[in-house]
Parts: C-alpha cells; sequence; structure tokens
C-alpha cells in the first residue's frame, strides 16, 4: 500500500511524525504563500495559452486558486505539516476546493522549479522596500548634513584627534557608503528579475510550454536559460545577504559612533528620548540601546550569509534538499533589515547635535597641527622640515599644556622669520575646514556642491520610483 503523500506512489511506508516534521517546510515557507498562488496562477494560464489544459479545467483551476487567494489576504487558510510545504498545502487546499482536476495544475512543471520561482519574486517584492528605507534613510542624511555644513568638530584616525572637520561631511561619508549600497540592491534586481518557471525538475519537460509567456504574466524580464542552473541557483538570495551584510556594517559602524559620542565623556550628541532607555536600578542612566541593538543585529545578517553559503559550497547539481535551508535566513534578514533601517532614520532624525561641545573640542587638542606645517611649507620650509618642527612644537605643547594657537608670535619668528600675525588666523579650527577646498575636501564650498549632487540624486531615485 503507497503512503497518502501526494508523491506516495512508489513508497510503501510512511515515516514517523518526527521524521515528517523534520522534513516539514511549512513553518516557515508559508510566507511564500501568495507567490505560490500568483506563480500557479501564471503557469496554470500558460498551459491554457499553449493548449496542455483545455479552457474547462483551466477555468475551473484559476477560480479556485483566486478563491483561496482571497482566502489567504482574510487570514482564513490554515496550513498543515502533512503537506510538507506551501507548494502541496496549496494544491491540497486546490483539490478540497475543486475537486480532482486540481491535480492538472501540476502538469510540466516540479516543486523545483516551483520553489525556485516562489523564491524570486519573493525577493523582488521585497528589494525595493530595502531601497525605500534607505532612501528614507539618505534623505534625512542630506538634510542633517545641511543643517550642519559649519558644525566643526575633531576627524579621527585611530580614534586619535587628527584634524578638525565639518559635521556635516562626516554625515555626507555615510550617505555615499548608503549609495553604494543603494546601487548594490538595485544590481541585485538584476539576477532576480529572471524566471525558474518552466525547468521542471532539472531537464525541462516534453510538454510544448511557453516559458516567456509565463514570465511575463509574472512580470520577469527574463528566463533562465539554463534547467540544471534555473532550479538550483541561490546567487541572488547569496547577493542579497551579502548586500544586507555590507549595509549592517555600515549601520553598525555608524551606530558605534553614536553610542561613543552620545556619552558623558563626548557629549556631542543627544538621543532623543524616543529612542533610549533607562534602567532599571540606576534611575539617571538614558542607554542608546536602539543604536546598540542594531550594531548586535549585524552578527545576526553576517550569520544568515555564512549560514548560506555553507550549504551551498559543497551541492552537487541541481536540487537537492539542503535548499530547503535557504529561506528562513533570508525571510530573518528582509526583517531585520527593514526595521533597522526604519529605527536608525527615526532616531537619526531626532538626536540633537551639541554644536558648542563639538567645536570646544577642537580648541585645545593640536588637531590644527598639519595647518602649520602647511604653513611652514607655504613659507619654503621642506614640508618635513617643517612637520619635524611641529613635532617638537607639539610635544612642548603638551608638556606646557599650551596649543599651538597659545604660542607668542617670538617663539615663531625663533624658528622663521618668516611667520607673521597670519597664522593665527590658519590655526583657527573653523578656518582650517573651511580652506580645504580639493574635491571632496571638508571645506564649506565642497560640501554644498556634494549636498546638491546628493539632493540631485534623490530625486531623480523619487522621480523614478514615482514614474513606476
Amino acid at each position: 500500500m503507497s503512503t497518502k503523500k501526494l508523491w506516495g506512489g512508489r513508497f510503501t511506508e510512511t515515516g514517523a511524525k518526527y521524521v515528517d516534521d523534520f522534513g516539514a517546510s511549512i513553518g516557515f515557507d508559508q510566507l511564500l504563500a501568495a507567490e505560490d498562488i500568483t506563480g500557479s496562477l501564471a503557469h496554470v494560464k500558460m498551459l491554457k495559452k499553449t493548449g496542455i489544459l483545455d479552457a474547462a479545467d483551466v477555468d475551473q483551476i484559476v477560480a479556485g486558486l483566486e478563491k483561496l487567494e482571497q482566502q489567504l489576504q482574510k487570514g482564513e487558510l490554515e496550513f498543515s505539516t502533512v503537506n510538507e510545504d506551501i507548494h502541496m498545502n496549496i494544491e491540497a487546499l486546490l483539490t478540497d476546493e475543486i475537486g480532482p482536476v486540481a491535480g492538472k495544475l501540476h502538469t510540466a512543471r516540479s516543486r523545483n522549479d516551483q520553489v525556485a520561482t516562489d523564491f524570486h519574486l519573493y525577493m523582488k517584492h521585497q528589494l525595493p522596500k530595502v531601497l525605500d528605507r534607505l532612501h528614507d534613510l539618505e534623505t534625512v542624511l542630506v538634510e542633517k548634513a545641511s543643517e550642519n555644513v559649519e558644525t566643526i568638530m575633531p576627524g579621527y584616525t585611530h580614534l586619535q584627534h587628527a584634524q578638525p572637520i565639518s559635521y556635516g561631511h562626516y554625515l555626507l561619508a555615510y550617505y555615499q557608503m548608503f549609495k553604494r549600497d543603494m546601487e548594490r540592491f538595485e544590481f541585485n534586481i538584476q539576477h532576480t528579475d529572471i524566471s525558474p518557471l518552466g525547468a521542471a525538475a532539472l531537464a525541462g519537460t516534453t510538454f510544448p510550454i511557453d516559458r516567456e509567456y509565463s514570465a511575463k504574466l509574472l512580470g520577469f524580464s527574463d528566463v533562465y536559460h539554463n534547467s540544471l542552473d534555473a532550479v538550483s541557483d541561490r546567487d541572488f538570495v547569496l547577493e542579497f545577504l551579502s548586500n544586507a551584510s555590507i549595509l549592517m556594517m555600515h549601520l553598525s559602524r555608524f551606530c558605534e559612533e553614536i553610542v561613543s559620542w552620545s556619552s558623558y565623556e563626548f557629549k556631542y550628541l543627544s538621543l532623543s528620548d524616543q529612542f533610549s532607555t533607562g534602567s532599571s536600578i540606576m534611575p539617571q542612566k538614558k542607554n542608546p540601546d536602539m543604536a546598540e541593538l542594531i550594531r548586535g543585529k549585524s552578527g545576526r545578517v553576517y550569520g544568515n550569509l555564512m549560514g548560506l553559503l555553507t550549504v551551498m559550497k559543497g551541492i552537487p547539481l541541481a536540487y537537492n534538499k539542503d535548499l530547503q535551508e535557504d529561506k528562513e535566513g533570508a525571510f530573518d534578514t528582509v526583517n531585520t533589515v527593514l526595521m533597522s533601517l526604519h529605527v536608525f532614520t527615526g532616531m537619526l532624525a531626532t538626536l540633537t547635535v551639541n554644536e558648542d561641545r563639538m567645536a570646544h573640542a577642537t580648541t585645545n587638542d593640536f588637531s590644527n597641527a598639519t595647518e602649520l606645517a602647511d604653513y611652514l611649507a607655504n613659507k619654503g620650509i621642506p614640508f618635513r622640515q617643517a612637520h619635524a618642527i611641529v613635532g617638537k612644537l607639539v610635544l612642548d605643547g603638551l608638556k606646557k599644556n599650551r596649543p599651538l594657537q597659545a604660542i607668542p608670535l617670538a617663539e615663531y619668528k625663533e624658528i622663521s622669520p618668516l611667520i607673521d600675525e597670519d597664522v593665527y588666523h590658519d590655526l583657527d579650527a573653523k578656518v582650517a575646514v573651511e580652506r580645504r577646498h580639493s574635491l571632496g575636501g571638508t571645506g564649506f564650498d565642497q560640501i554644498k556642491l556634494e549636498l546638491k549632487r546628493a539632493n540631485a540624486q534623490l530625486a531623480q531615485y523619487q522621480s523614478l520610483n514615482s514614474e513606476s
């Protein structure tokens, strides 16, 4: 006697319940229910167009699928581990709805190309959401940078004061990172926008199907041109997980600085109460928990990438059950990225920049040492010699607790008679920032040019997406 499984014709025994539960994926792939119904509708309409199924059967199947679609939207569909996955659950529900004719739906396809199609559709639906959230973040970054063009702060290397910069310039550095993230996700769409439907199990089918037609119905711009590749490819998911990992790394770096800069020692930033928490024992505490959570969730996304890379590394062509492990990490990453972007954007939009505290940090920190070295070089002293001179002045200043701008002119003239009163102008932190006019530099004029360019890019994205 065969089992009651839809594929059970050649089997005489049924696995124990715990074995069925272990093999079932309906616990998570039910998230693909809408995509599965959409793919089935396209497939059966193609079967009608090619004459593989007669019109009466197709119309009955379409009506049944549309009924299931309505029930799904109302939350009325119930799935069972007995039917293993979303594909067989939908087919079983369709059979309950319209009878044995439902079995004709699976003509000229396999669960292998069916699940690949569902997953492509899912990622095709999710990528624009990620792009929109990134665009929202970029918009806030540019607005914040516009408000802080002349906000002076220390720039860091090795977490040591290096040179004074504009906080607006700092924010635009992250804008550039997130812009590259946008470009990576946009490219990801190209490899997601391909239809595997019609590849069947691995070798194609003997039925006269029209793969281009079903792809068109599903909104795909292309089809896979190799049936083995179609059912076994998960590059588009790996690209998404890789892109998401890089994005989360950028968010994590930003959060690390927000956590540090909102501390008592720095006080550069103050977070809104909406994005902070308190302590159950210490009444004075205001903790940057949302920034810390986003920083922590980067590891979760990295893990999902490494998990799927490890699954994929030893799989021979074509489909193997290992590929069932491709979805949970991707679903989790989509949710993590979307929520992280949403929370981070709100946190950034509502934080307060303590301009005076930032500027004060550049007054006695010797971050204007390069300005003095450049000043001496402009007076004809070789830069290497100028560098050594300023280094000794810094050492002496640290011993005497005296910044470079407090050194009397007479002492400067002992170094070189060419040094004049204008040295104090050049040593001012704001002047030091303003004068850096090189392309991409922190000078105010350069920042304004970059803001203009960024606003044009944001407007272009908005225009393209409002049209679509």
